[in-house]
């Protein structure tokens, strides 16, 4: 252990993606075994370490407020910026007043080496982060993408497409389960392309299934093509979380044409009715970007008719943000910046209404909820469906999971109510 590190916090912080998550998790682990503390972003912390996000200019934006919030908070604090937006403009972020150090991918795992000034530890990862902070661990299985739509900078920041080998994987699942922990979260850039000595995602699945004894193990991301029969199967096992995340950004193939997304809007139906036909009442979330290069009202028309006839779980809505560098940016016809406005509150609109039809199917029924925090009096937790629920209990509900009756719409999900046998068997 580092004694010069001994007493000194670290506040780790991450935007955009569930995979940054899981690095910022993984980084914990690092920093732990070296001997600094891990506190929370919003405390006074020695160092203060942002994973960035570039996906839009507004997660640029973010990253910026979020360094300069830091500093702000603690003027002698150490700032560190690393991830995507980091490797794309290193030059900004390291102009903002107290970042010391500014790191990309490929090198972000080299700063606890930086950190100790002088010390030469291995660069690659030590070991995962068991923060209690979350009841749910993210495990990044696969980075890197070569598809290249036309709109996304990740390519352009992140490596080629690699997989994490199955051993290494599945002793991370087990450590966290022997750290407490009911979920796993298994992320990457593209996940549904994982590939390692010729095991694929879903002989991977089999093999956590399996070999591991995870609660409730959850997919961050896939794409239409890569759902299969086969794949499908799978959740014949409960312990898989009935949740499917598949970004559409369009409804209008002529605009996924010009994204040079690899499916039609039939494909990406079809994909849909598979999974609902295979797995009744799973929840299927999606991106939507509006205002693309050369939308027109009849392709946005035909995106936001598309979403309201698919009933989505969840839309996540963006408006286009030129990534320097992409084919998207140098496309003619930009939408202007009041039409994406509108275009958005449209599809925002939808989105909630998408979202509150979905929940109230599921009024009257008793879901399992992976409680994990509580905020003015009442827990909040997540359903495998992604259903995100509240109730209030004498016992504490942290990191456990309990079968809930839900009852009503609240909030930006549904109010539970805890059978009496079930809260006296909480510990208070």
């Amino acid at each position: 252990m580092n004694k010069r590190a001994e007493k000194t916090t670290v506040a780790l912080d991450s935007l955009g993606c569930k995979l940054n998550q899981a690095e910022i998790q993984q980084l914990a682990g690092q920093l732990t075994a070296a001997g600094y503390r891990i506190v929370s972003p919003e405390e006074k912390a020695d160092i203060y370490i942002l994973n960035t996000c570039t996906v839009t200019h507004v997660a640029d934006r973010k990253s910026r407020h979020l360094l300069n919030m830091a500093r702000r908070r603690n003027p002698a604090a150490r700032l560190v910026a690393m991830g995507c937006y980091a490797e794309r403009e290193p030059q900004a972020l390291s102009r903002i007043e107290g970042v010391e150090i500014v790191l990309g991918n490929a090198q972000k795992w080299r700063l606890p080496e930086l950190l100790e000034s002088g010390t030469s530890p291995s660069p690659s990862p030590l070991s995962p982060s068991l923060s209690k902070e979350r009841t749910r661990a993210f495990i990044k299985m696969q980075d890197g993408c070569r598809n290249f739509c036309a709109y996304c900078i990740v390519p352009l920041v992140r490596s080629r497409e690699s997989s994490v080998p199955v051993a290494e994987v599945l002793a991370q699942v087990k450590e966290r389960v022997a750290a407490g922990f009911k979920e796993v979260v298994l992320t990457g850039t593209e996940i549904g392309a994982y590939e390692s000595d010729g095991v694929t995602l879903k002989e991977l699945l089999e093999r956590i299934l399996t070999e591991t004894d995870i609660a409730r193990l959850r997919l961050s991301s896939l794409q239409p093509h890569h759902i299969t029969p086969e794949l499908l199967a799978l959740w014949k096992n409960p312990r898989l979380c009935p949740h499917f995340h598949l970004s559409l950004q369009s409804g209008s193939d002529t605009v996924l044409k010009r994204m040079k997304r690899r499916y039609t809007a039939a494909d990406y139906q079809r994909a849909l009715a598979a999974i609902r036909a295979s797995i009744p009442g799973a929840a299927i979330t999606t991106d939507v970007i509006v205002g693309f290069p050369g939308e027109s009202d009849t392709e946005f028309q035909e995106t936001f008719t598309f979403c309201l006839q698919m009933q989505f779980a969840r839309i996540h809505v963006f408006p286009y943000s030129p990534r320097p560098g992409t084919a998207a940016a140098a496309m003619p016809e930009q939408v202007t910046e009041p039409l994406k406005k509108e275009r958005s509150r449209q599809m925002l609109a939808l989105a909630k209404e998408s979202a509150q039809a979905f929940q109230k199917k599921f009024i009257g029924k008793t879901l399992e909820v992976l409680w994990e925090q509580q905020v003015n009096g009442a827990w909040s937790g997540l359903a495998g469906n992604y259903i995100k629920v509240y109730a209030k209990s004498t016992g504490d509900l942290a990191n456990q999971l309990v079968p809930v009756k839900l009852t009503k719409i609240y909030r930006d999900g549904l109010w539970g109510e805890i059978s009496k046998t079930m809260t006296d068997s909480i510990s208070p």
